[in-house]
C-alpha cells in the first residue's frame, strides 16, 4: 500500500509537503516514490518554455492549476538556483543553470558520435588520438582515444596553459579570428615548457600566420616528442585532431619520414572530415 503524506492542500497547491512514499524496494508494489514539489517545479520550467518565456507568475499558476502562493515559492527557488531568471517586468525566462545542463547533454551526445571515429583512427594509426576544441574563450582536450602502442604522454601541463606549445593548440589558434586569438593570448602567458617552446608573442604570431595544415610541434611541449594536428571544422566547432610520435631529441626532423608524415596527415584529415560530419548531425 502507498502512503501519501500531505498537509491541508489540494492536488497542486497549498501548504502540503507534496511527498508520496511508495513501498520499500523489497515490496511487490511497483508504485515509484514521487516528490510532488519536484514534479511541480519541473512542470513549471516546462510551462515557461511553452509560454515562450513571456509568462508571469499568475499565468504560470493558472496554466498548471497551482495556487499563486505555491507558484511564487517554486519560482523563487528555481530563480535562486539559476534554473529560471526573473525580468524586471515580472516575466520568467530559462536560467543559466538549465542552459548548462542542456549543453552538457548535447556534449554527451556529441561524444557518443565522435568516439567511434576516434577509436577507428587509433586502430589505423597505432597510437593515441587527441581531440581538442575552442569553446567559450578556452582551448581544452575533449577526448583521448588511448593506445598503448604509441608514446604515453603525461599531460603534466594542461592544454589550457600550453596551447602555444602543442600542435593541437596551435592548430586551433591558427583558425581563430585575429580578435579571438588576441583575446586568448592576452589571457594566457607563453611559458617555456622545453628549450624548443616558442615564448615570444611576435614569433608565435609569425609562426601561426605561416602555418597551414598539418600543424606540427617538435619537442615544444615535451622532449623527444613530435606531434601533428589537423583542423576539425563544423558550424559549431573550432577544433583539432592530433597524434604524437617519438622523435630523436637531437635531430627530430630525421625521425619522421616524409612518407610517414603524409600518411598520418591523410588519415587524420579523413578522420577530421568524419568528425565534422558527425558534429553536423548533432543539435
Amino acid at each position: 500500500m502507498t502512503t501519501r503524506i500531505v498537509g491541508s492542500a489540494d492536488k497542486w497547491g497549498g501548504k502540503g509537503y507534496g511527498l508520496r512514499v511508495g513501498r520499500s524496494e523489497h515490496s511487490d508494489d511497483e508504485t515509484p516514490t514521487l516528490i510532488q514539489s519536484v514534479q511541480r517545479a519541473l512542470r513549471l520550467v516546462e510551462a515557461v518554455v511553452d509560454l515562450d518565456e513571456r509568462a508571469q507568475a499568475k499565468q504560470l499558476a493558472r496554466s498548471l492549476g497551482l495556487n499563486l502562493s505555491t507558484t511564487y515559492h517554486l519560482l523563487r527557488t528555481l530563480t535562486h538556483e539559476g534554473y529560471l531568471e526573473r525580468r524586471d517586468d515580472g516575466r520568467y525566462l530559462l536560467g543559466p543553470a538549465l542552459t548548462k545542463v542542456a549543453q552538457s547533454g548535447i556534449a554527451h551526445t556529441q561524444l557518443s558520435r565522435l568516439r567511434p571515429i576516434l577509436h577507428n583512427l587509433r586502430q589505423h594509426l597505432h597510437t593515441s588520438v587527441y581531440l581538442a576544441r575552442y569553446d567559450e574563450g578556452e582551448i581544452s582536450i575533449v577526448d583521448i582515444a588511448k593506445d598503448s602502442r604509441g608514446p604515453q604522454i603525461d599531460l603534466w601541463v594542461g592544454l589550457h596553459d600550453a596551447a602555444h606549445a602543442t600542435a593541437l593548440g596551435k592548430c586551433i589558434l591558427g583558425q581563430l579570428s585575429a580578435d579571438k586569438r588576441n583575446d586568448y593570448l592576452s589571457r594566457h602567458p607563453l611559458p617555456a615548457l622545453t628549450s624548443h617552446t616558442i615564448t615570444n608573442r611576435r614569433t608565435l604570431d609569425g609562426t601561426l600566420a605561416r602555418t597551414h595544415s598539418p600543424v606540427t610541434d617538435a619537442q615544444e611541449y615535451f622532449p623527444g616528442l613530435w606531434c601533428i594536428a589537423v583542423p576539425v571544422r563544423s558550424s559549431q566547432w573550432t577544433g583539432s585532431l592530433a597524434i604524437a610520435r617519438p622523435c630523436d631529441s637531437v635531430s627530430p626532423s630525421r625521425s619522421i619520414s616524409t612518407r610517414s608524415l603524409e600518411r598520418a596527415t591523410t588519415q587524420l584529415t579523413v578522420g577530421a572530415g568524419h568528425l565534422g560530419r558527425a558534429l553536423a548531425l548533432t543539435p
